[in-house]
């Protein structure tokens, strides 16, 4: 993937490159998929220093902590999820996780196939117009 095909925010890139070495390696793919999803989605800074992805709505956030890296999926509670991809999150009415930790892979298709149908839903209104609570 051409990593220069979407504008990066330096705060960002500050983010990331505080972050021990598999961290890094780990949010910069997560950041090149979450571009992937859709060639409109902005990066953002939100909540201090965490990077947000977004299109019409929040569609993901990076959390590293001390020994994992979770991708906060909003909207991720009304995604489909046949591979199993979420890993916690399951209680919140909208949002999930989706945990790596120090060697494990990504499912490239199977995620980017979940931020894709994120953004989709973002774009028909979000999750309140998508269940009828507007």
């Amino acid at each position: 993937m051409n990593t220069s095909a979407y504008e990066k925010d330096p705060r960002v890139d500050a983010y990331i490159d505080a972050l021990p070495s598999w961290q890094q390696v780990l949010c910069r793919r997560l950041r090149d998929l979450a571009h992937a999803a859709d060639p409109e989605l902005i990066e953002t800074i939100k909540r201090t220093v965490q990077p947000y992805f977004v299109l019409e709505g929040n569609v993901c956030a990076l959390l590293a902590a001390r020994d994992h890296v979770n991708p906060f999926v909003y909207d991720g509670a009304i995604v489909d999820d046949p591979h199993g991809l979420v890993t916690a999150g399951h209680q919140n009415s909208t949002a999930r996780t989706i945990g790596f930790r120090e060697g494990d892979a990504i499912d490239e298709p199977v995620l980017l196939e979940f931020l894709r149908q994120v953004v989709a839903n973002n774009r028909a209104g979000g999750w309140r117009a998508i269940k009828g609570l507007r």
